[in-house]
């Protein structure tokens, strides 16, 4: 018994010592946050910021980011509840929650697409459109596509669908043909139309253009980081830990130019066409209070819904309540 009893505290001492033995000192491990996100996305050059610079460390988190080849792979990861966060936009959101779905999100970026023309193109208004070759990225139902297509109706009583020839296709093929001469003109997501304007192209009208003269009051978030509302209300610190992170690295991607050229390797990007997409990201900083974006969103949806119908909303005529994270709000 003696001997069993020492051997027991001897057992105990030498766990105590032991680097891998019980330390009630120890820190709980910190919370690491699943991102899916596009391989080549734009939102690697936040991520990368926030994790060069360890804003997700200086917030109590651990930010992995995990890459998806589309994003309609990041979606199903999302829904079969496999990643944290993944970026989309609020059409979307509001489209699941209309289903059951908890989803809801923060705004990312308001930065939208653009028509883009040549410098010295003959395009100087949207009517100057009828009969042209227009090229358009993101299909039929694209939201930048159809705000555009609202507003030539409602204020030039023009069918783009049916006065140009429309074109669809990838965005690197259609700025492409763009650049050959082979589209008048090209609808496109704003990073490569940020490479376009740096490259002897200008902006036509730009979807934020079309959404204000529609009824926005300011810019709408496009995307927003995307999450439960379970995960959210089960981890609330966790979850504006990366927000705040996420507003972080924001504000340095604002104010130096600097880091912008550590970004410049990923981006494949440099000199004019780097400093252009610089610009254009910070244009698209989220800036207002969340209840102004949320209201102008909801007359979005509803100008959206009339215009892309059940194909691209479902069944619900109005934005789902929820759609933008209610804790952004107080």
């Amino acid at each position: 018994m003696n001997i069993s009893r020492r051997a027991l505290c001897a057992a105990a001492l030498l766990a105590a010592a032991s680097p891998l033995g019980f330390d009630a000192s120890a820190a709980p491990p910190v919370p690491k946050i699943r991102v899916g996100v596009l391989k080549f996305g734009t939102v690697n050059w936040e991520l990368d910021t926030i994790k060069h610079n360890k804003f997700d460390a200086a917030n109590g988190i651990d930010v992995e980011v995990v890459y998806f080849a589309g994003e309609d792979a990041t979606n199903v990861a999302m829904l079969a509840g496999d990643l944290d966060v993944i970026v989309s936009d609020w059409l979307w959101v509001s489209r699941q929650r209309s289903q059951g779905e908890d989803l809801t999100l923060a705004p990312y970026s308001t930065a939208v697409g653009a028509i883009m023309v040549k410098q010295d193109a003959p395009i100087r208004t949207i009517p100057d459109l009828a009969g042209k070759k227009i090229g358009v990225t993101g299909g039929s139902l694209d939201k930048s596509w159809l705000l555009i297509q609202g507003l030539a109706r409602r204020d030039h009583k023009i069918d783009l669908t049916k006065e140009s020839e429309i074109v669809f296709g990838a965005p690197p093929l259609l700025s492409e043909k763009a650049v050959s001469g082979e589209l008048d003109a090209v609808l496109n997501f704003w990073h490569f139309c940020a490479r376009l304007e740096a490259n002897g192209f200008r902006r036509l009208i730009g979807a934020d253009d079309a959404a204000k003269a529609l009824g926005a009051s300011g810019p709408v978030s496009a995307l927003g980081y995307v999450f439960h509302d379970k995960w959210a209300n089960e981890n609330p610190d966790v979850a504006m830990s990366f927000v705040k992170a996420s507003a972080q690295a924001k504000k340095l991607l604002a104010e130096s130019d600097a880091e912008w050229q550590r970004l410049a390797p990923i981006m494949r990007a440099e000199g004019r066409e780097l400093e252009v997409l610089r610009d254009r990201y910070r244009e698209g900083i989220p800036r207002r209070p969340l209840a102004e974006e949320e209201s102008d969103a909801a007359k979005l949806y509803e100008v959206l819904a009339e215009l892309g119908g059940e194909k691209l909303v479902g069944e619900a005529r109005q934005m789902a309540p929820g759609t933008f994270w209610a804790a952004l709000k107080t």
